[in-house]
């Protein structure tokens, strides 16, 4: 009589554990790039359960820049993704169903960066000179509109196409005269060149502050998926507040669940863009709420600068019917 009490027990708990695995909603969520500091709290949002205590079973891919994660999430390879919010727009006027569902940066990290052998410290210092990036990259589709703004001429800039890990060998090995990348990427990029070697140009600086990396999702995952979009935002943002908070302790979850990266390169990297994060707009509705005011300017930037087919409307690009707020934490000295 136990030993068929002791089989039953067992033998329910094999069906039941296959059954609850079967339940959880699977989520494929594209990152913009291979992984890099601004991605750790999505490692920790997975390593502390904070997407599988609700139900979701996230897969991560790399991308090649924003375009390609665009594409992916339009066409159903992948729910969810990261895009700068730039090409998004531009998207839209080409008849993409995705919008900005949540922002990650509330300041721009769009910069290029370039050697201290070969500056460049001004936009019009770009004329005659090469840029390195993919054709998919956030800054190389918003290029136009940064050209217009600064008077820049056009014709006198060459773009070579880099795939998103070679670009930090391309301007190292002087390949390209510069590259577009975030801010955020400065310790990777004077790993090779030399600490104090790099020069970046902000684009924030030269009058271009617009939403850059944001969270986006397709019409199918909000209209078919609403519950599954509203948990997985909810899930990032702790993970973005567990790294605001802990930025060390992030990094330790990173490294564990992402051997190959340098700690010491991707923290740094990382704490850059916390900073970008660091804002009373955060700390007053929450990490990635969307300001409708810069949101609708940056919509104007792109309508304006960019050459779209048609106009893209304001409401059209983001919504916020799915963010839960998640309060900013005090921010680790």
């Amino acid at each position: 009589m136990l030993k068929k009490l002791i089989y039953s027990t067992v033998m329910a708990g094999m069906i039941a554990w296959p059954s609850a695995v079967l339940s959880a909603d699977k989520v494929t969520f594209s990152l913009n790039w291979f992984p890099v500091g601004d991605h750790a709290a999505y490692w920790v949002a997975l390593d502390k359960g904070y997407f599988s205590d609700r139900g979701l079973d996230v897969t991560m891919e790399n991308s090649k820049g924003s375009g390609d994660s665009i594409a992916k999430v339009d066409s159903g390879r992948a729910d969810i993704g990261l895009a700068d919010s730039a090409v998004v727009i531009a998207s839209k006027a080409r008849g993409t169903t995705i919008k900005v569902v949540g922002m990650v940066f509330d300041k721009t990290p769009l910069n290029t960066f370039s050697s201290v052998d070969n500056p460049v410290r001004s936009p019009k210092d770009l004329e005659g000179k090469t840029i390195g990036a993919p054709p998919g990259d956030g800054q190389r589709q918003m290029w136009p509109a940064f050209a217009a703004a600064n008077n820049i001429d056009d014709s006198k800039v060459t773009w070579v196409n880099v795939e998103p890990a070679a670009k930090i060998a391309a301007l190292a090995e002087k390949r390209v005269d510069s590259v577009a990348d975030y801010t955020t990427g400065l310790p990777l990029y004077e790993k090779p060149m030399g600490e104090g070697k790099v020069v970046m140009m902000p684009w924030a600086d030269h009058g271009f502050d617009m939403y850059s990396m944001s969270i986006m999702a397709s019409e199918k995952t909000m209209t078919e998926r609403p519950e599954v979009l509203r948990k997985f935002l909810e899930a990032a943002y702790l993970g973005w507040r567990d790294v605001l908070s802990d930025p060390e302790a992030a990094l330790a979850i990173f490294k564990k669940r992402v051997p190959e990266i340098d700690e010491k390169l991707i923290g740094a990297n990382m704490k850059l863009g916390l900073q970008l994060m660091d804002t009373d707009r955060y700390k007053q509705n929450g990490i990635g709420w969307v300001e409708k005011d810069k949101m609708c300017s940056s919509v104007d930037l792109v309508n304006t600068y960019m050459g779209l087919p048609k106009k893209v409307e304001c409401d059209d690009v983001f919504t916020m019917d799915f963010l839960t707020k998640v309060e900013m934490p005090a921010m680790a000295q």
